[in-house]
């Protein structure tokens, strides 16, 4: 899809909860395969209300986002009844640009700096990647995206090949690709094709050519890595599992896993051989990185 071809609007979503709701109901538009979401929590107190807007091509069906917020909310272990206000709007693509432009600030890692382009940033001891905010999950705010890069900063080694399962932005690839010396083989996936358009992009504005990036999933005929990375939800990791493991030669991580969702997440894994597990945690999420038998690296 050419820039051209770009939808001129979009459909908002804004759903109105109280502070401690407001990650349910971001996990419920991810679920739907929301385009992007937005917490305007700017200026609020503890005590406000908050706004979570999730963004979405036209057509919605509004029964099933009801529905997925519905499920999101008891997940969390809180009451439907608890969503204030649902509302609907469409939104011209230059404006939603020029919000994000207003309130998208740089993101630090330990090795990162993730920042929109027209921000200045000069510090020699990060790495900058730049993104454009387009309509693809994964601009670096998000907990689970801090999560998996953090894992790929002290797992990551040069002259590993690569694997991002569930792209987005390219964000996941794009860093791996800065750690590497460009001769590794990194590849990465998006069922949504959109997705891809936006990571070849942000691969180019980062000069990071190297990333094979393709539309689709992973399956029994994708060729190894020693690296993978799944930065998806706990619903599509389970199923996939076998096929990660078939994958991966030496380090799994995934992520897109809620804190209660652990235990569901470590059973599963209880059926394929790994050398250890760990966890980490930012806020009510978690990312599980698994080391392979054989895999002795720090």
């Amino acid at each position: 899809m050419s820039k051209t071809d770009q939808p001129k609007e979009w459909v908002a979503v804004e759903i109105t909860v109280d502070p401690d709701l407001t990650e349910a109901v971001e996990f419920g538009f991810n679920s739907l395969d929301a385009l992007g979401t937005e917490i305007n929590s700017l200026h609020k107190s503890d005590t406000d209300e908050i706004c979570v807007v999730g963004y979405f091509e036209p057509p919605i069906d509004r029964s099933l986002i009801r529905r997925k917020l519905d499920d999101a909310l008891r997940i969390y272990g809180f009451n439907s009844a608890r969503i204030r206000r649902l509302n609907v709007r469409t939104v011209e693509h230059e404006d939603w640009l020029a919000e994000w432009k207003k309130h998208w600030k740089p993101t630090e890692t330990l090795k990162f700096v993730i920042a929109p382009p027209w921000e200045q940033f000069s510090d020699p001891r990060k790495i900058v990647i730049r993104i454009e905010p387009n309509m693809a999950f994964g601009t670096g705010t998000h907990e689970t995206t801090k999560l998996c890069i953090s894992a790929i900063e002290r797992h990551y080694q040069k002259g590993m090949s690569f694997l991002d399962v569930g792209t987005g932005t390219g964000i996941l690839a794009i860093a791996a690709s800065k750690l590497g010396d460009q001769s590794e083989r990194i590849s990465a996936f998006d069922t949504d094709s959109e997705s891809i358009r936006i990571a070849k992009a942000n691969a180019g504005l980062n000069q990071a050519p190297g990333i094979r990036f393709f539309v689709g999933s992973i399956s029994v005929e994708t060729a190894g890595h020693d690296f993978v990375c799944a930065n998806v939800t706990a619903d599509i990791i389970v199923p996939m599992l076998p096929l990660l493991f078939q994958n991966a030669g030496q380090i799994i991580v995934l992520s897109g896993i809620l804190v209660e969702q652990e235990p569901e997440l470590l059973q599963a894994l209880a059926e394929f051989e790994t050398a250890d597990v760990t966890s980490h945690t930012d806020g009510d999420w978690i990312a599980l990185i698994i080391k392979k038998p054989g895999d002795r690296r720090d």
